[in-house]
């Protein structure tokens, strides 16, 4: 096991790549506001909502936050392959927990999102790191169509897959299963890449006792955050003051802090398979070669820094700090 460690002298530019979302939202509350990191862009693809859905929705998260004049444009409004299956189930009809949060009055730049990640990765006097929080059909079209980009991005870190257990099917988590081949695609960026996937994601909670501060605020951006955190346990819906999942939040943590998280260097690919097992991240933690390899020859795979293990705590403590300024 390895735990990574971060460049901490001057902010690192960063590009978030999310479906916002309820917990996507949480990740940009944060990542706007923490000055280790830079925001250059954020761009949007269809996933927990509609993609018009989800340019709304993250315009209003960065305008409530007081963000900068942040650029954010249109992606892909469908998978590469799959039709579009949104979560509104979880994230609401307007995938911002249906909490009526204002219009924003900021607009998308003029440009699509592969034309914005382009400009802005080859702009960046360092290298960037992208973000991805959502299906990554943007990051796939990025890649194939202008592989130049790479040589500028430091790496990847990105909420999607699983270890363990998934929730879109039982072994595939939601980002992957919604865009396999996408996902696929970026396996081979040939960048250094961090899954941070569910069996980190789903650690992450923020206690009662602070999501309800939050909720309680005069202040409409924490408001904001605290409604945003009780909406994300269904298991407690029914509670006025549940924990909170921090949920893609925890994978911006992971860049501002690597070093919260445990990570080992593991195969990874995606099953593109019909069947139960399609959108599935099937990670090799063999300590040795199988039958497989013995009598089929050994397959060239990528490796990923695959995140096995979180510090809890300092995370949500991260995240607050962050968040409410103190």
């Amino acid at each position: 096991m390895t735990a990574m460690t971060a460049v901490t002298d001057q902010p690192i530019p960063v590009i978030i790549d999310c479906d916002t979302g309820v917990d996507d939202a949480l990740a940009l509350l944060f990542a706007v506001r923490h000055p280790g990191l830079d925001v250059r862009a954020v761009t949007c693809v269809a996933g927990n909502t509609d993609v018009d859905g989800v340019v709304r929705n993250t315009l209003t998260v960065l305008e409530q936050a007081g963000a900068p004049g942040i650029p954010v444009a249109r992606g892909a409004e469908r998978p590469l392959i799959e039709p579009v299956r949104t979560a509104r189930h979880v994230h609401g009809q307007d995938g911002m927990g249906d909490l009526g949060l204002p219009a924003p009055t900021r607009v998308p730049v003029d440009v699509d999102a592969v034309t914005l990640l382009r400009q802005e990765i080859l702009a960046s006097p360092r290298p960037v790191t992208l973000i991805p929080t959502a299906p990554l059909t943007n990051i796939a079209l990025l890649l194939r169509t202008h592989p130049e980009v790479v040589r500028n991005i430091e790496r990847i870190v990105f909420m999607g897959g699983a270890v363990a257990t998934g929730n879109a099917t039982p072994v595939a988590e939601f980002n992957v299963w919604h865009d396999p081949e996408a996902a696929a695609i970026l396996l081979t960026a040939g960048v250094p890449i961090t899954m941070y996937g569910l069996d980190v994601f789903k650690q992450v909670l923020v206690p009662a006792g602070d999501v309800q501060r939050l909720r309680a605020s005069t202040e409409p951006r924490l408001r904001m955050a605290g409604e945003l955190l009780a909406h994300r346990d269904p298991a407690t819906s029914g509670d006025p003051t549940p924990m909170g999942g921090l949920g893609d939040a925890g994978a911006v943590c992971a860049v501002v802090d690597p070093d919260g998280i445990t990570t080992e260097s593991l195969p990874v690919e995606v099953s593109l398979s019909p069947g139960p097992t399609r959108g599935q991240t099937i990670v090799d933690r063999r300590p040795r070669p199988g039958e497989s390899e013995i009598h089929e020859g050994v397959r060239e795979q990528p490796l990923v820094n695959v995140a096995l293990g979180v510090d809890v705590e300092r995370y949500v403590k991260l995240w607050l700090a962050t968040v409410e300024g103190v």
